[in-house]
């Protein structure tokens, strides 16, 4: 929890690579928690990064079909890319 909430922190001050680090670290230590995917791809695609956040958002979908948060992101995304 600690890397995935410090990780908002950073995305929240618009330091999207430091946010992706600690994202990345909460994902080894826990792979199969939805939300830290749907946060890191939130911050990949804020970093213009769509199809890495898409494939996140997938992941989070994945893990979590109930996941609205991560069904609202990859639909901005697509939006954004003109899907």
């Amino acid at each position: 929890m600690a890397y995935s909430n410090r990780g908002i922190s950073y995305d929240n001050m618009d330091q999207y690579p430091r946010a992706i680090e600690d994202f990345d670290k909460a994902i080894e230590l826990y792979p199969d928690t939805a939300f830290s995917y749907t946060d890191r791809g939130v911050s990949y695609g804020k970093l213009g990064q769509y199809q890495q956040a898409i494939e996140d958002f997938d992941k989070a979908i994945q893990l979590q079909p109930g996941d609205a948060a991560a069904y609202y992101n990859r639909g901005l995304v697509y939006d954004h890319l003109g899907h």
